[in-house]
């Protein structure tokens, strides 16, 4: 019989406002990737990516084991721009692959940061709900129940590469402006943890890189700082941007999501949920 395994990975929203670096949250878009011993190598996919062996999940996959006999089957709900984990997602369903089918015992987070460079991203991806990160190491906080979101893509032309907008931050801030993240951070993890709306909605705001990346992505400024106006919560810039990821709760979602269609006319809006569940394989 092939050896078979079926990856399903979530999309993530790193940063969370303040929490530049250390912050991220699982969002129910799925990326899923089916991966079969066939004798013959493949790529199947609609999406726009590689299919030779240059595509991002096969690279993973053969940082652990050539995928020289194996066909990956691979669909996605996670838009490939716009700062929702696509490429975290990618890199754990290929290490996680090669490592299911082989039987490694890999450390898929330390494996797959080789390949990412940043641990926020994949760790919300891995791990599922909320996850605070630093120096490789990881604490999840469970999700509460009814916090909702709308995610707000804006079209293709607004994209913002990632290296791009990590030139425009400088090497030092002032302390202000780290007091301030570290006290909103803060506020975002305790309201997490005590289901209080009202902290989180006070945390959510960043002084310390979505104002410095502004002229990057101007009209998602203007829409995470009219959020609360919509009737959210509040809004951040999802990782580098220039997606934005409006807070709110169930009971609102529908009427922000509205009023957030209005406000952002020609964007792909989504209701999402953060997922309480991370990577999951399927053998």
């Amino acid at each position: 019989m092939n050896r078979r395994r079926v990856v399903k990975v979530p999309a993530s929203s790193a940063n969370l406002g303040p929490g530049f670096d250390v912050l991220a949250g699982a969002l129910d878009l799925t990326l899923t990737v089916e991966v079969e011993e066939t004798g013959e190598f493949a790529v199947i996919t609609d999406l726009p990516v590689p299919t030779d062996k240059s595509n991002l999940i096969v690279r993973a996959f053969e940082t652990l084991h050539s995928a020289d006999d194996f066909r990956f089957t691979v669909t996605s709900e996670i838009p490939l721009t716009g700062g929702l984990g696509s490429s975290a997602s990618a890199i754990l369903a290929g290490v996680a692959a090669a490592d299911h089918i082989f039987e490694l015992g890999t450390d898929l987070l330390a494996q797959s940061t080789k390949l990412e460079g940043h641990i926020d991203n994949l760790a919300a991806a891995l791990y599922g709900g909320f996850v605070v990160c630093t120096r490789g190491h990881v604490a999840r906080v469970q999700p509460p129940a009814g916090l909702e979101g709308v995610i707000a893509i804006p079209p293709a032309d607004h994209s913002v590469p990632t290296e791009q907008a990590r030139a425009a931050l400088p090497p030092d801030v002032p302390m202000r402006e780290a007091v301030a993240s570290i006290a909103h951070s803060a506020y975002v993890v305790l309201g997490l943890e005590r289901d209080d709306w009202d902290l989180i909605s006070r945390g959510l705001d960043d002084v310390l890189h979505q104002p410095r990346r502004e002229h990057l992505y101007p009209q998602s400024m203007q829409l995470v700082r009219s959020a609360r106006g919509l009737g959210a919560l509040g809004a951040t810039i999802s990782g580098a941007g220039p997606s934005v990821l409006i807070w709110t709760t169930w009971e609102n979602t529908g009427n922000v999501l509205e009023a957030a269609r209005a406000a952002a006319p020609g964007w792909d809006l989504r209701r999402v949920t953060f997922a309480q569940g991370g990577l999951d394989v399927i053998v």
